[in-house]
C-alpha cells in the first residue's frame, strides 16, 4: 500500500483489507518459427437473440418441462402481453424447468441477459429458503433466488454474458418447491441483448504474457548508484500480432526527464523510440511482428541513481530503498497498452506475473534484502553477489544498508527477516518479527499458502508513508496494523493481481479487510459512518480520480472499502464469506481480478440477489 493516509492510515486508522480473472496463458513448449496470420475478428451486428422472450407464440422453442409452465391461465398475470411462464406455485414437492438454446455472437462487446420476475409466497419465514429458482447460462449459476425474494410486482433483473460471445449457451431456469407453502417463480420478457462497434473489437487478452526478467547490477561503495543490464522474454499471447512492447520506467517520476533516475541504453531485440508520460515509459518496436503464441527477448543497459528521501524509491542516511527500479513491460489488453500516469498517492503498477533471477553485487559491509529467495556468493575483494530469484512475481525490489537483521520461521514454516535501519530498537524489532510471523500464517490460512519463498521486512520509522508493499518485501513503519496490512499485500495484488491505477479498491479494500480479520476486527456498525462527499464518490474509483480527490482516497477506498466487504460478509453469512475469498484467490492465483468478476464471485455464493447491495455500497463495474 502507500502513505501515511492510506497504507498506514496514520498507523491505526487502517482497520485495514479483497476477487474468473482470464488467467493469463502460458507460453507454449516452443513458438513456430512462421506462425499463419491470425483470422480476422468477427464483427459484431447488434442484436436480441432469444426467439419468444415474452411467450405469446406458444412454447417454441423454449424446452419447457411441462405444458403448463407456459400459459396465460388466471392466478398470475403477465408483465407484458398476455403470456407468461408459471414455474411451481403448487404447494407440493415439484421442479420445473425452462430453456432455449441461444447463439450469441461473435464480437460482441457487450451481451446482456435480462428478464423479468415476480415471486409470490405462502411461506411466512424470514430467515429460510424453502423454495429456490435458478437462473443459468450454460453450466455458469448467474443467480438463485427463493421465497424470501417475494415481491409485489415484477422486477428486472440483468446479467452480464459478454464472456458467452461466440457461443451458442442454454439459457435455462430451474424452480424448485418444497412439500408444502407454494411459491410461484413467474418470468416474461427474457431478452439477451448483444452489442458493439460494427468493426472488430480489440482482442481482450492480456499480452505480452509470461515474462521472464534476467538482470545483473553492480552498486558503487554506498549503494545507491547500480548499474548493469536487464533483458525480459515474453510471448505474445494476443491473437493480435504484437509490433510494439512497452517498458514502464516508474521512478523516473522521482526526477526529471533531462536527468532521469532510471536510464535504458544499447537496446537490443527492437529498437527504443522517444520516452512518454512524463518519461516513465519507453516504446520498444520490435523488427516483425510477433505472432499468437510466438517469443521474443529484449535487452539493455540499465542503469540506477537512488534519490534522497525515506521514499519506496530513495536513500535514508546509509540505507537504499529500491522498489519499482526495475524496468517492467506494460499490459495490454482490450483497452489498448495500459500507459497510465506514476501516482504518488497510491500505486499506478499494473503487471502480469513474471519470473525475476536478479544478481545484485555490492559491498559486503551492505545487507540486501530483495524479492525473491536469496543466496549470497563471495565476490571480487570486498564485496558480495547477492542473487535473488522470484517466481510468478509482479514486481521487484530490494534495499542495501548497513541494516540489523533478526530472523525467524513463522508456525507454518514460512523464513522471515526484519532489517533495522539505525535508531529502531531491539525490542521494536523482535515485536515485528512476530508481528510478520503471524500475519503471514493468518493470511495463509485465509487465502492460499504464502508461495514466496522467504518474507522481508525493511523497518524505518522516517517513511512519510505507512509502509508499501512488493512481493516477497515489504517496506514499513514500527506499527503492527500497518505491517500486517503490508503483507495482507502478499495476496491482495502480489497473488491476485489487479490494475492497481484503475481499481485500487481491489487491492488496498480487500487488504484492510484481510487486516482486520487478522487482527480479530469485526467490523461491527463500521458502515454506520459512510458519509459521501458527493455523487460522484465511488469506492471503485480510480486513481485519476483520487488523485484529484487525494483527502478522501484513504477514507473511501481503505475504510469504506474494507466496511463494505465487511457488510458482504454478513449480507451472505461468515462461511459463504469465508469460501468466497478462499476460492476467489484460488481461482484467480498469479491473474488478474476485476471488480466485474468478483461481483459475479459473490453473487453466484449466495441465493440474495446482491443488485442493491452494490448499488448502496457504490460499488460499479
Amino acid at each position: 500500500m502507500r502513505h501515511t493516509p492510506h497504507k498506514g492510515l496514520a498507523v491505526s486508522a487502517i482497520a485495514i483489507a479483497a476477487l474468473a480473472a482470464l488467467s493469463v496463458p502460458a507460453a507454449p513448449a516452443a513458438a513456430a518459427p512462421e506462425a499463419a496470420a491470425p483470422p480476422p475478428a468477427a464483427t459484431c451486428t447488434p442484436a436480441q437473440v432469444v426467439t419468444n422472450g415474452g411467450f405469446e407464440s406458444g412454447t417454441s422453442p423454449w424446452t419447457p418441462s411441462s405444458s403448463s409452465v407456459i400459459t396465460n391461465r388466471s392466478g398470475q398475470s403477465a408483465h407484458g402481453g398476455t403470456s407468461f411462464a408459471w414455474l411451481d406455485g403448487t404447494g407440493r414437492t415439484r421442479t420445473d424447468s425452462l430453456s432455449q438454446s441461444v447463439a450469441i455472437p461473435a464480437g460482441c462487446a457487450h451481451a446482456t441477459l435480462s428478464f423479468w420476475l415476480h415471486i409470490d409466497t405462502a411461506e411466512t419465514t424470514s430467515s429460510t429458503q424453502y423454495d429456490k429458482l435458478t437462473a443459468k447460462v450454460g453450466s455458469t449459476t448467474l443467480a438463485t433466488y427463493s421465497n424470501l425474494d417475494k415481491n409485489t410486482g415484477y422486477a428486472q433483473k440483468s446479467f452480464d454474458v459478454s464472456a458467452f460471445a461466440g457461443q451458442t449457451v442454454t439459457v435455462a431456469f430451474t424452480g424448485s418447491e418444497d412439500s408444502s407453502l407454494q411459491t410461484s417463480f413467474v418470468l416474461d420478457d427474457i431478452a439477451l441483448d448483444t452489442s458493439g462497434d460494427s468493426t472488430p473489437p480489440a482482442d481482450s487478452t492480456r499480452t505480452p504474457a509470461s515474462p521472464s526478467y534476467t538482470v545483473s547490477l553492480s552498486s558503487d561503495t554506498t549503494g545507491r548508484s547500480w548499474t548493469g543490464h536487464e533483458s525480459a522474454t515474453f510471448t505474445n499471447a494476443s491473437s493480435t500480432a504484437l509490433s510494439e512492447v512497452y517498458l514502464r520506467l516508474w521512478d523516473n517520476y522521482h526526477g526529471t526527464c533531462s536527468a532521469p533516475p532510471i536510464t535504458v541504453t544499447h537496446v537490443t531485440g527492437g529498437t527504443a523510440g522517444a520516452l512518454s508520460v512524463a518519461c516513465t515509459a519507453l516504446q520498444i518496436s520490435l523488427p516483425t511482428p510477433l505472432a499468437q503464441g510466438q517469443s521474443a527477448t529484449i535487452g539493455f543497459d540499465l542503469g540506477i541513481t537512488v534519490p534522497s528521501g525515506a521514499d519506496r524509491f530513495g536513500y535514508d542516511g546509509a540505507f537504499s530503498l529500491i522498489g519499482n527500479a526495475l524496468p517492467v513491460l506494460a499490459v495490454k489488453d482490450g483497452a489498448g497498452w495500459h500507459l497510465d500516469p506514476y501516482t504518488n498517492n497510491g500505486e499506478s503498477f499494473y503487471s502480469l506475473a513474471a519470473d525475476f533471477t536478479v544478481t545484485l553485487d555490492h559491498p559486503s559491509g551492505l545487507l540486501v534484502p530483495a524479492t525473491g529467495t536469496s543466496v549470497d556468493t563471495p565476490g571480487t575483494s570486498g564485496r558480495t553477489v547477492t542473487t535473488a530469484t522470484a517466481s510468478k512475481v509482479r514486481d521487484f525490489a530490494w534495499a542495501a544498508g548497513p541494516f540489523t537483521k533478526i530472523s525467524g520461521t513463522s508456525g507454518a514454516g514460512v523464513p522471515v527477516n526484519i532489517y533495522s535501519v539505525s535508531g529502531i530498537s531491539s525490542s521494536s524489532a523482535q515485536s515485528m518479527l512476530s508481528t510478520a510471523k503471524s500475519a503471514v500464517d493468518a493470511h495463509a490460512g485465509r487465502f492460499g499458502t504464502y508461495p514466496y519463498g522467504e518474507l522481508d521486512a525493511v523497518i524505518d520509522n522516517n517513511f512519510w508513508f505507512g509502509g508499501m508493499e512488493y512481493p516477497g518485501f515489504v517496506l514499513d513503519l514500527v506499527s503492527t496494523t500497518a505491517l500486517t496490512h503490508e503483507i495482507g499485500h502478499q495476496w491482495w495484488y502480489g497473488i491476485v493481481g489487479d490494475d492497481e491505477y484503475n481499481s485500487p479498491w481491489l487491492d488496498e479494500a480487500f487488504t484492510d479487510y484481510a487486516t482486520d480479520l487478522a487482527l480479530n476486527i469485526s467490523g461491527t456498525n463500521c458502515w454506520n459512518n459512510v458519509s459521501w462527499s458527493s455523487s460522484a464518490e465511488k469506492i471503485t474509483n480510480s486513481m485519476a480520480y483520487w488523485d484529484a480527490h487525494s483527502s478522501r482516497y484513504s477514507t473511501v477506498v481503505y475504510t469504506y472499502g474494507k466496511c463494505a466487504l465487511h457488510d458482504l460478509r454478513r449480507t451472505i453469512g461468515d462461511t459463504a464469506m469465508t469460501k468466497l475469498l478462499k476460492d476467489y484467490a484460488t481461482a484467480h492465483w498469479y491473474g488478474v481480478s476485476t471488480t466485474a468478476e468478483f461481483k459475479a464471485a459473490a453473487q453466484a455464493a449466495t441465493a440474495t440477489d446482491l443488485t442493491s447491495f452494490w448499488s448502496t455500497h457504490r460499488i460499479d463495474g
